[in-house]
């Protein structure tokens, strides 16, 4: 469930651009479809594609119409080229609704630095998010958020089970709408009705793919393909949404052949084809078991019913954001999700077991911390971007990262 003023700061977020406008429609659709098109032409000349379980991703698109859900796909994340490249590996049918393409989140400091390169990705249906100080509480989260309820559903505010007397002050009214008309849903504040428009123009739920490892990961081996922990912006997407989300794992190997961590900063051999032939694995796995998710759902409810702020209904309390059992649910969810994606990594792809050592926030948070001199067995290649020093678009580079914050 979620609360109103988080679905309206996600309505501010994505406002911010002219999402409903039919030209902005065109011109995203098209970005999508060159960001394709060029990921395919790419990986086709250059590399060995394969794609496994397809029919399970097709599967699941489809579910999320007909079940009137958010669809959330989660994958590792080894190279910088994983998005847009991984689109290119999925058929054109896929992409022929601009409604049926993904959204996603990309670093602010990469993806939208300047106007030009902000108005593109945001095109290409990307929402800006903040790396370093940012944290899980963020416009593009609460974005992901509204992105993964379904319109009808958004008159279905939560009011505390024993505060009856609220309900009156969150009563809402809306309509389903079809593509190219907004809905008209009315809030009721202090006595005025506000007219409200929906800020993206969409005729079903969307679909949003993350990396919730939050930085690429390149190790040198023995621990190739490994992942870090998964970060708790992710769990907020899942457990705040006003419908529980269709979630599908998946796991790739191969683009870190396309752009190895190595040649990172070097301008020219960073963006030409790398190790020519090199096989592009992508394998879709099972969508997690309903039952599983809305468990954790089920004792987010909970929470919110014991520490909602009677003062402020409609928004996070302190205990909600930063309590600790709060905080002990979001690292639960996010170590679930992370197996899921490791199952497939061990038994699909049969690729050798992880160190222990890489499942936990606590030993990744020492390793950035001390650079690696805590474990150096373990090494990267190229650099390890958590590290804050190595941002140079910081100001303050004190500190490292915070399990869950960042």
């Amino acid at each position: 469930m979620s609360f109103p003023d988080v679905l309206d700061r996600g309505d501010e977020f994505l406002s911010q651009y002219p999402r409903t406008n039919p030209f902005w429609q065109i011109a995203s659709h098209g970005t999508c479809l060159l960001a394709v098109g060029v990921s395919k032409f790419m990986l086709n000349v250059f590399y060995n594609v394969k794609l496994n379980n397809l029919e399970k991703l097709e599967e699941n698109v489809a579910r999320s119409k007909t079940e009137n859900r958010g669809l959330m796909t989660v994958m590792n994340h080894m190279s910088v080229v994983d998005d847009p490249f991984i689109w290119g590996v999925f058929p054109w049918a896929m992409y022929w609704d601009l409604d049926q393409i993904r959204w996603c989140l990309g670093a602010h400091n990469v993806c939208f630095q300047n106007k030009f390169l902000s108005t593109f990705f945001s095109l290409g249906k990307v929402l800006s998010t903040e790396r370093f100080g940012g944290g899980p509480f963020q416009g593009s989260i609460d974005a992901s958020i509204r992105l993964l309820s379904p319109d009808d559903t958004l008159d279905l505010e939560w009011t505390p089970h024993h505060v009856e007397s609220l309900k009156r002050d969150t009563e809402r009214q809306s309509s389903k709408y079809s593509r190219n008309r907004v809905v008209d849903r009315f809030n009721v504040k202090e006595g005025h009705v506000v007219k409200y428009a929906a800020p993206v123009a969409r005729s079903k739920p969307s679909w949003i793919h993350v990396y919730p490892e939050g930085f690429v990961l390149q190790l040198q081996p023995p621990f190739s393909n490994s992942m870090r922990y998964f970060r708790w912006g992710i769990t907020r997407i899942i457990l705040e949404s006003t419908k529980s989300p269709i979630i599908v794992p998946m796991f790739s190997t191969g683009f870190e052949q396309i752009a190895p961590e190595s040649s990172a900063g070097t301008m020219i051999e960073r963006y030409l084809p790398r190790n020519i032939g090199a096989e592009i694995n992508v394998t879709i796995g099972d969508a997690i078991d309903d039952n599983i998710i809305d468990g954790y759902r089920k004792e987010w409810l909970d929470l919110c019913d014991r520490y909602h702020d009677p003062v402020n209904p409609r928004d996070l309390s302190w205990e909600l954001k930063y309590g600790k059992e709060a905080q002990d649910l979001r690292s639960r969810l996010a170590a679930e999700l992370r197996e899921h994606v490791a199952k497939i990594r061990h038994e699909q792809r049969n690729l050798p077991a992880e160190d222990i050592r890489f499942k936990s926030p606590d030993w990744w948070t020492r390793y950035t911390e001390t650079e690696g001199a805590s474990d150096p067995d373990v090494k990267f290649i190229g650099q390890n971007w958590a590290i804050r020093r190595l941002q140079k678009f910081l100001v303050d580079y004190d500190g490292a990262e915070n399990p869950g914050k960042d």
